[in-house]
């Protein structure tokens, strides 16, 4: 089943936006310098593109839009072991710090604290404000460094980490992380949170100062246009056939085992269909092994996932420990129907039976039935895939980044003089600096 698009390969051919990974910033221009509008704002981050996760492309599109308005925007993140070797990394205005790699993973690290380094960097070079994204050594360190130099400060809730807990089986420790948690934020003139009930549950739990901030989404990039039959071919999926996705990480947080349950009462109703998974994790092998007839695609990024978005037909989307989940707004601007627990992304931008369908939060048996609806109701699908496509397409990041911008200028008093920008050379000696416990 479809809806209405002119082609892939048409949109292909017009299409000017590119894949969001790492960004340099043009140079700015010594008039802009002067305009104390302009400020030196420094993101600290634990994660960041060439990583791909919804944080690290959140923040890159943050930081792109800063600096299209005229802001030098710094960024410290950790080194990325197999990205950032010898010509891996271009823009001058990245500061990596040694990192370890991350419980289960060999490949993306963790920021060590790097006290040093900041308080040497911000001191040459002082930010107006700082935004630390994560709340991991390196963002603990930011958060102190920046109190020590009295650097406005504010800080994001992107990841309930807390929430983890127990799909890694230590949720015993769940109340110990929050409580660090809070900690941290409260350390920060305030905390930046994606969605409304988020904030409502963070400051029922302490947190103080929390203000929300939401996602956008590139709507030319993800669009129902870019439908590819040949990949559904690929899939073996014709047009009368339903095919089912979800996008994201294969990890036990993200509740999985609900979108199998729910696939299979779909197959129950109709077996033309195929459910597709994008993304890797811990996971994908043992899922491999239970499901072979699931269609493993691996990460996708840039246009062909926003080809694997629209070649399909419904969106499952089970998880219930996510902060906003920036994938819904991604299925909705594709054309895809989506099923989601009320609350987070699915809660502010959804209407249930209208533009997607919504299961009341942690009940399984409606996640579920929502979705053998939908394989039954081919009319309430084509219904709901027409008007989430309508309705999600105003949702542009840059009234986000206005925002952003909004809440970190809205401290600062007049701007110091910006440095000299963009010499061309990666700050790979900050590497040797730092990264000591």
């Amino acid at each position: 089943m479809r809806i209405p698009e002119r082609g892939c390969q048409s949109l292909n051919e017009r299409s000017t936006r590119r894949d969001y990974l790492p960004v340099t910033a043009p140079p700015l221009t010594e008039s802009h310098q002067r305009e104390s509008k302009h400020q030196h704002i420094c993101i600290v981050s634990e994660t960041y593109p060439p990583e791909i996760n919804g944080v690290a492309l959140t923040l890159a599109r943050l930081v792109e839009g800063l600096r299209a308005r005229g802001h030098v925007v710094s960024v410290v993140r950790p080194q990325q072991r197999t990205s950032d070797g010898v010509g891996g990394h271009c823009d001058s205005w990245v500061t990596l710090v040694r990192g370890l790699p991350l419980p289960g993973s060999q490949e993306l690290q963790f920021g060590l604290p790097a006290d040093g380094l900041l308080r040497r960097s911000w001191t040459q070079h002082r930010p107006d404000v700082v935004y630390v994204a994560t709340e991991g050594p390196l963002g603990w360190s930011a958060v102190r460094t920046a109190r020590r130099l009295g650097i406005p400060l504010f800080s994001g809730f992107h990841t309930n980490f807390h929430s983890y807990a127990r799909h890694y089986h230590v949720g015993w420790l769940q109340d110990l992380i929050f409580r660090y948690l809070r900690s941290f934020h409260n350390r920060t003139i305030g905390t930046l949170v994606p969605s409304v009930d988020l904030r409502d549950r963070l400051q029922a739990l302490g947190l103080k100062n929390v203000t929300v901030l939401g996602r956008g989404v590139d709507s030319q990039m993800f669009t129902p246009d870019r439908r590819c039959t040949a990949l559904r071919s690929q899939w073996g999926a014709t047009e009368n056939d339903l095919v089912v996705l979800y996008v994201g990480r294969i990890a036990p947080e993200k509740n999985l085992r609900l979108a199998v349950e729910a696939y299979r009462a779909m197959q129950r109703v109709s077996n033309a269909m195929k459910f597709v998974i994008v993304g890797d994790g811990p996971l994908r092998t043992t899922l491999c092994k239970e499901q072979p007839d699931f269609i493993f695609c691996g990460i996708q990024t840039g246009e062909q996932l926003a080809k694997h978005y629209a070649s399909a037909d419904i969106f499952l989307f089970p998880s219930e420990t996510e902060t906003f989940g920036n994938v819904t707004l991604e299925a909705m601007a594709s054309g895809l129907a989506v099923i989601a627990y009320n609350y987070a992304a699915a809660k502010m931008h959804m209407r249930h039976d209208e533009t997607g369908l919504l299961a009341p939060y942690g009940d399984a048996n409606a996640f579920v039935d929502s979705a053998a609806r939908l394989a039954r109701e081919s009319q309430t699908l084509l219904k709901i895939r027409r008007q989430a496509r309508e309705d999600i397409a105003a949702f542009d990041w840059s009234c986000v980044v206005a925002r952003f911008e909004t809440l970190l200028t809205g401290v600062c008093g007049p701007s110091h003089t910006a440095p000299q920008l963009f010499d061309n050379r990666p700050r790979f000696d900050h590497i040797a600096a730092e990264g000591r416990m």
